[in-house]
């Protein structure tokens, strides 16, 4: 996938909003593992938790993005791959949850 946030929300047919720029470097940048929304929140405070929310859920519209559903009932979220797109996901991967990290992994 693309790293450029403006060029790939363009690509996707959404607006480029501030917010939706920060989320998305947010996951780019991460190298461990899927977010839950409590860890976007603790990284970006400048944003409130339905702006968080709502990117989410239209990232996930759009296929930038894929939900995991964890044991603990907290889903977490991952970067898609190119070939997911808007209600195509190919996420359909076994996702891996380390009991010593903490962290989930596709």
């Amino acid at each position: 996938m693309k790293t450029n946030a403006n060029e790939i929300l363009k690509n996707h047919g959404m607006s480029v909003t501030s917010s939706r720029q920060l989320i998305l470097n947010l996951f780019f940048a991460q190298k461990e593992g899927a977010l839950k929304h409590s860890d976007i929140e603790k990284q970006l405070a400048e944003l409130d938790r339905v702006t968080i929310y709502r990117t989410l859920q239209i990232f996930c519209e759009k296929g930038l993005i894929h939900s995991i559903p964890g044991n603990d009932g907290v889903t977490r979220y991952a970067l898609c791959h190119d070939d997911c797109g808007g209600g195509a996901h190919h996420d359909n991967h076994v996702h891996f949850y380390c009991i010593q990290c903490g962290t989930t992994q596709c």
